[in-house]
């Protein structure tokens, strides 16, 4: 791994999956999916699509996690 990946990845914030049960999204998030790309262990369950524009929530059916819009 070169050290311009090192750095980068270091300056990135991950979230964790899985570490809690409420994550508050915004439209930038979406398409919604657990595991988001954006947290740590992105292969932590196989991916799957939430619809949450229509209510504003929605809750994985892997690993209980709800979401929320919140705009």
């Amino acid at each position: 791994m070169s050290q311009h990946n090192t750095a980068a990845s270091s300056q990135t914030k991950r979230i964790e999956p899985n570490a809690q049960n409420h994550y508050e999204v915004t439209r930038a998030d979406l398409p919604l999916h657990c595991p988001m790309d954006s947290m740590s262990l992105w292969n932590s369950h196989p991916r799957v699509s939430l619809p949450i524009e229509a209510t504003g929530k929605a809750k994985c059916p892997y690993c209980g996690a709800e979401y929320a819009l919140k705009d």
